[in-house]
């Protein structure tokens, strides 16, 4: 028999003959939403149907243009075809194999160039348009399906009293050129502009003391964090606006982060689940904390501008045979004493690393979990195997590289004080460092036409299918795609 924690229950109903099991967790209840079986929103059918028809579209032209040699027109659309499922993949994978399928791409619309008469500029061009169109549209019509069908989900209604912190010198000013004062407003929603020497935790507090039921936050991944943590002391929930420069926290909660305004209507009739958090001492951060050869580099001046540049540089000075080894000590599962690495990275649940700046994507942020991940470095032989996984994303498969995952860590040292970066903030914190999971902590409403994944979560998409699903979604009918984690 199983034994559910305290606080927790589960309620079966039994209606015309259908069972609905809801799990609780304290007061807030999440019956399990899927888009398994729902019929596809307006805005995913549209896309659908432009995704398709550029793509006849683009056949159309290659077809006019070469009905005159019908030797060439065979393989001019091949080529066409070839284009359009390599984009497609490129757009629903991640890593190497979206390099590899946008490589494919290019070589296959510079063979169609070759075939096509190169007098006619103006039906190249609008080939190549047609091709990316129908790629972008493809991705807006399918991502929503191939998000993980487990995550426990429920439809709320728009926000009474909604409030948005911004800050506007975050990703180059995208709080001013996107408007999103005005676009605020125009919802309903309470605008509050960061201006120097604002206290950012205040204004939070000050907005959820005045009765916002729903706050949220413009900027990046740090203050995501610090609102995030307001929102789940009060137990309100939170709106991620990706007005940052990288936006991870974003991507894994699926938003388009191309699109900043669409963010908003998570203000109105969205989607709200509950996520976790993880801390750092009394600090609560999204994505990850680094120590070690990563978070040392962080602390660089040149880093921000020239992130590739300042590692490459940096990497043989912190690691090379004449580099004293990181002081970092914790213990790994089933080990008996401590151990220590020269990269010690805690993510808010897994990762799917890339590289050792923990650049990489989750599938999920409701594991409950901590993602551990360690590097050690043989100074007198790895280096230069490390800098090349560094430098081609795969720092997986890295000998020294190990990962597991935890509810709670700790990391210890006899230094003074730990460089660490935590969510690509750089700070110096005393040891030892205490690191937890906060499951299920964080109320998080994204709009109900978002992607709702992220590149994890598609990766598995095959492009010999993506024409079916597509007028499938067109017909109003949910794609038969297999998400898998």
């Amino acid at each position: 028999m199983t034994t559910l924690p305290a606080g927790c229950r589960i309620v079966v109903q039994t209606q015309n003959s259908l069972q609905q099991v809801v799990v609780s967790v304290g007061m807030q209840a999440f019956p399990p939403f899927r888009s398994e079986g729902q019929r596809p929103a307006a805005r995913r059918r549209a896309a659908a149907a432009v995704s398709l028809l550029a793509a006849v579209g683009a056949l159309a032209l290659v077809a006019a243009g070469l009905l005159s040699s019908p030797l060439r027109l065979p393989l001019a659309l091949i080529a066409l075809c070839i284009a359009l499922m390599a984009a497609w993949t490129a757009l629903v994978h991640h890593g190497t194999r979206r390099v590899l399928a946008g490589v494919v791409a290019v070589v296959a619309l510079v063979g169609l160039v070759a075939l096509l008469d190169l007098r006619s500029i103006v039906r190249i061009f609008f080939v190549i348009v047609l091709v990316l169109v129908s790629a972008a549209t493809a991705r807006v019509a399918l991502a929503h399906d191939l998000a993980p069908a487990t995550f426990d989900s429920r439809k709320v209604g728009p926000t009474r009293s909604g409030v948005l912190l911004m800050n506007p010198w975050s990703g180059g000013g995208k709080v001013d050129r996107f408007d999103l004062a005005a676009e605020a407003r125009r919802r309903g929603v309470t605008p509050v502009v960061l201006r120097r020497g604002d206290d950012l935790r205040a204004l939070a507090e000050q907005a959820v003391d005045t009765g916002a039921d729903v706050i949220g936050m413009a900027g990046g991944d740090g203050s995501q964090a610090l609102v995030a943590d307001v929102a789940r002391r009060h137990d309100v929930a939170f709106v991620c606006v990706p007005a940052g420069t990288r936006n991870h926290f974003a991507l894994d909660l699926g938003l388009d982060r191309a699109d900043v305004v669409a963010a908003l209507d998570a203000y109105g009739d969205a989607l709200e689940r509950r996520i976790d958090l993880a801390t750092i001492g009394d600090r609560v951060f999204v994505n990850n904390a680094s120590m070690g050869v990563y978070a040392t580099v962080v602390q660089s001046e040149a880093y921000r501008d020239a992130k590739l540049a300042t590692t490459a540089q940096l990497l043989p000075d912190l690691l090379g045979p004449a580099a004293p080894p990181f002081d970092l000590r914790f213990h790994r599962p089933g080990g008996n004493g401590g151990t220590s690495a020269d990269l010690v990275l805690v993510s808010n649940d897994v990762y799917r690393l890339e590289s050792m700046s923990g650049f990489g994507t989750r599938p999920r942020i409701d594991d409950g979990v901590l993602g551990v991940v360690t590097v050690a470095v043989d100074r007198a032989r790895d280096l230069p195997a490390l800098v090349a996984a560094e430098a081609t994303g795969r720092i997986r498969r890295f000998p020294g590289y190990r990962e597991w995952t935890t509810p709670d860590f700790v990391v210890d040292s006899g230094q003074s004080l730990v460089d660490v970066g935590v969510d690509g903030e750089a700070l110096r914190l005393a040891p030892p460092l205490r690191f937890r999971s906060l499951p299920g902590a964080l109320r998080v409403r994204i709009p109900v036409d978002s992607p709702g994944t992220s590149q994890p979560a598609s990766r598995h998409a095959g492009p010999g299918r993506t024409a079916a699903e597509l007028v499938r979604v067109l017909g109003g009918r949910p794609p038969l795609l297999t998400p898998r984690g």
